[in-house]
């Protein structure tokens, strides 16, 4: 090859930076701390900062160190070149900042300002750029180069083929990022302001999970001080879902970001029950708020006693109306029952000091902390306001059909309120039988007593599942921050799924976010989103269908069996999803998951359960319904969408669960059944 060939040159620069990103890690790999930090605590510190400084400077073999390039147009007036003009020039975009041994850039971090036009500039709008170039790489290595010259008149519009082969590349492993492949609308919600909740509905294949993850990069590189100080948090629906997502941030030099459940987030007690469907629907209601907000603060008393304090020879009365004033001014303040309980031994206390003060005496601080801690005024106030622990005030509510209904009247009926009693009540919080639902009620209860401290930003991701009482769990996790909001009305599977984003957002505590809406599919092939949209007029009216952007159809075949081999036929069906490359899942109802795997063992095909990563010996995952969400496979084999839908309580769930089932595809789906296909797919 011509040593002027471009693909040359483009080879050569990415070696350069390779060797140039190796340097800048060696550099901070010789950094000697020893007699730079003041004391440990400084040097353990400044240990970790290296660390992980190094850590976000490893050169990823088979990921590319750039992906684009941007030739900037010299700057012109009145359409002529300005002579001795500065001009941007050549700027390569990539995952990270890369700079030579002169402090020069080779690659810029795709987060920059003057990467932006890589995503967003177009021939009506060129934004300066005169030529943008996209990458192809295989493996590790850059294999091709695809021109677009945006201020060329003569130059068509045209789709990118290096960008139709990049989104359509097999999957093995994790999750992979999009930075590669962000389009305008999704660089334009990536790039939304820090201060202002965020949310994006988006169908299957819309690319919203990368988007909203992408995000947090973005956030992170231009607030960087800010959520250093704060934090920031990915909530995702299970840790199937976490474990396929979490390499995506570190690939984008992002280390630090920390990744949960909702159920994490309020694991107060150990969950070891179930509810059935009613019950945690009326436990997941937002009236369930106000419910245990009259009964914590059900245990604040009036005085009905004046207090007594014995300070040596002398005592200082405090009449009962008196008391009476503190505990009512109090409860009427806007804080937590503990804040306020911690309040009121200081407000007897001055109430003493002043009376020593009209007396002629003259104390100071430590004298009203004594009167603070004295037995007497401890007495009161532990009658007036007794201490309330979370866990069992809920095991009450719970279990004392009284106390629910004292604290439930106007807000939940008799027949909701049997609902929520246990048939047999645990006899403590140890040994009570917990669910999902009644640990958010604890968190609640918690937030009530004490305050829950508030982080920077909150990814929440398939938001749609999450009942009212979770949405404020959240909320509480941003009371002070932002939150970005993911997820698609037509995936909600749950009993309690989201009606409308308005109400969610409300229940999040952020009434005045935005809402964006992503309708362009990347991901899933025309066919396979055009057929599973035929459930939307059935399961969400007026939810707009995903429009495949794709030129490649993919492959779509549904294949008839025989009751008596409909599992054969399953097994078959992978054998041939495994003649392609990439990764395929096998999903199924969850009451199918034993007998398939049952099949394929006997047929010596070895599979995966959801999270494991996949590798290119071993490409099968078997996948309940259940966990479907938010995965995706190169090729899916589903079996009987019948047993799918029959799977859940009611009709409409049980057609949400086929929806995200039948749009995992990236490249081909076969369809496998027995019975008859649910009539809404005719």
């Amino acid at each position: 090859m011509p040593a002027d060939d471009p693909l040359v040159r483009e080879r050569a620069h990415l070696s350069a930076s390779r060797a140039a990103l190796r340097a800048m890690r060696e550099e901070v790999e010789a950094l000697d701390i020893k007699d730079v930090t003041a004391n440990w605590v400084n040097s353990i510190v400044l240990e970790r900062q290296i660390e992980d400084r190094i850590k976000a400077l490893a050169d990823l073999a088979h990921t590319p160190l750039f992906f684009g390039r941007l030739d900037y147009l010299p700057p012109t007036q009145h359409g002529q070149p300005v002579a001795g003009g500065d001009s941007i020039g050549t700027v390569y975009i990539g995952r990270r900042h890369v700079h030579d041994a002169h402090g020069d850039p080779m690659v810029i971090d795709w987060r920059a300002p003057v990467s932006q036009p890589y995503y967003q500039a177009s021939k009506k709008d060129p934004q300066d750029v005169g030529l943008r170039r996209r990458f192809g790489y295989t493996g590790g290595e850059l294999t091709a180069y695809e021109d677009e010259r945006l201020s060329d008149p003569a130059e068509l519009e045209r789709a990118s083929r290096l960008l139709q082969a990049e989104i359509e590349r097999p999957r093995v492993g994790p999750m992979r990022d999009i930075v590669a492949t962000i389009q305008p609308e999704q660089d334009e919600i990536v790039r939304s302001d820090l201060s202002g909740t965020l949310c994006v509905q988006g169908g299957p294949g819309t690319g919203k999970t990368a988007v909203g993850l992408h995000r947090v990069a973005y956030l992170l590189y231009a607030h960087r001080e800010r959520l250093a100080r704060t934090g920031t948090l990915v909530i995702g629906p299970n840790r199937s879902f976490l474990q396929y997502i979490e390499q995506v941030l570190p690939a984008l030099g992002e280390l630090e970001v920390k990744q949960a459940t909702v159920d994490d987030l309020v694991a107060h007690v150990e969950v070891r029950g179930t509810d059935e469907a009613a019950t945690a629907v009326v436990k997941g209601d937002a009236r369930m708020a106000e419910v245990l907000r009259r009964a914590v603060w059900s245990h604040v008393k009036p005085p009905t006693e004046p207090l007594m304090v014995v300070r040596g020879s002398r005592r200082w009365r405090v009449p009962s109306y008196e008391l009476e004033e503190m505990v009512r001014e109090l409860t009427e303040r806007d804080i937590r029952y503990g804040a306020a309980r911690e309040a009121l031994p200081q407000r007897i206390a001055h109430a003493v000091l002043v009376r020593m003060e009209q007396a002629g005496e003259a104390p100071d601080d430590r004298v009203q902390n004594a009167v603070a801690r004295n037995a007497a005024v401890k007495a009161v106030v532990k009658e007036c306001w007794p201490p309330v622990d979370p866990a069992k005030l809920v095991l009450r509510l719970l279990s004392d059909a009284e106390f629910l209904a004292e604290h439930a009247e106007g807000m939940l009926s008799e027949e909701e309120q049997k609902l929520l009693l246990w048939a047999k009540p645990g006899r403590s919080v140890k040994t009570a039988k917990w669910s999902a639902a009644d640990t958010v009620l604890i968190d609640e209860a918690t937030d009530l007593v004490e305050r829950t401290p508030s982080l920077g930003h909150v990814v929440l991701d398939e938001a749609q599942d999450l009942s009212p009482m979770q949405y404020r769990a959240v909320g509480r996790r941003c009371t002070t921050g932002s939150a970005t909001v993911l997820g698609d009305l037509a995936q909600g599977t749950t009993p309690w799924a989201t009606a409308s984003w308005e109400q969610a957002l409300k229940h999040l505590g952020k009434p005045d976010s935005r809402i964006e809406e992503l309708t362009a599919g990347f991901r899933v092939p025309t066919e396979v989103i055009a057929y599973a949209s035929r459930l939307l007029p059935h399961m969400a009216p007026g939810l707009a269908p995903v429009e495949s952007v794709r030129e490649n159809p993919g492959a779509f075949e549904i294949r008839a069996a025989i009751a008596d081999a409909s599992a054969e036929a399953v097994v078959s069906a992978c054998v041939d999803a495994l003649a392609h490359e990439g990764s395929i899942g096998l999903i199924a109802a969850d009451a199918r998951i034993a007998p398939l795997a049952a099949a394929l063992d006997a047929a010596g095909m070895p599979y995966l359960s959801p999270g494991e990563e996949t590798t290119a010996e071993s490409r099968l995952t078997l996948v309940p319904a259940s966990l479907a969400k938010g995965l995706e496979y190169d090729y899916v084999v589903l079996d009987e969408p019948a047993a799918v839908v029959d799977g859940e309580p009611d009709e409409r769930t049980g057609l949400r669960r086929l929806y995200v089932a039948l749009t995992r595809a990236v490249s081909g789906l076969t369809v496998v059944h027995a019975a008859p296909l649910p009539e809404q797919l005719a």
